[in-house]
């Protein structure tokens, strides 16, 4: 234990000193090109669905133009948008991944 009072203060006076991280939804688009079946393994890859839940993802990706794939502090949902576009570049598909602020 320090002798010294200032060592033994918090470091937050209250709680109002502690803000939760904004959050972002990552959106998955539909395109007339990429598989669904790569859509799936991207989904279990990079989002860690499991492949009934991928598929259902998929699904209304595929019919709905859009869907949520997860929803993440920013950083963590801009290296999971990353990944995504990475994958398909190299994989030769235009699947588009984008992010939103909940």
């Amino acid at each position: 234990m320090s002798n010294n009072p200032a060592e033994n203060q918090p470091l937050l006076e209250n709680e109002q000193d502690i803000q939760e991280p904004k959050l972002y939804k990552v959106i998955m688009h539909n395109d007339n090109v990429t598989t669904m079946d790569f859509v799936v393994q991207i989904l279990v890859d990079v989002f860690h669905k499991s492949v009934e839940d991928a598929s259902e993802i998929m699904m209304k990706i595929h019919t709905q133009g859009k869907e949520i794939c997860g929803i993440y502090p920013r950083e963590i949902a801009e290296f999971r948008i990353f990944r995504v576009l990475h994958l398909a570049k190299n994989a030769h598909f235009p699947l588009l991944c984008t992010m939103e602020e909940v």
